[in-house]
């Protein structure tokens, strides 16, 4: 019994090491450097770039790539605070 719960453990213990290593591999990536990168930024960018940008009191160049909007979107967030993580209701 004791035989089979210490490799139930082990599995378990393999299975999560797994796991950590997938979510790993899913970290955020340098806009450079993804694959979709140089197609045309989507909608939702362009949606809310333009919400940035409006808060900011700036222009956005209308055919940005998916990596640049991304570019854009962070350095917007940074000056205006919106969507940062700081537990912004209005973010």
């Amino acid at each position: 019994m004791a035989h089979i719960l210490i490799l139930l453990l082990k599995i378990l213990a393999m299975d999560n090491q797994k796991n950590q290593q997938q979510q790993s591999s899913n970290a955020v990536k340098d806009p450079d450097q993804w694959k979709t990168g140089g197609e045309p930024m989507t909608g939702a960018q362009k949606s809310y770039l333009n919400t940035l940008a409006s808060e900011a009191g700036e222009q956005v160049e209308e055919d940005l790539t998916k990596a640049e909007a991304s570019k854009k979107i962070n350095e917007l967030q940074q000056e205006t605070g919106r969507g940062l993580n700081n537990n912004n209701e209005d973010a």
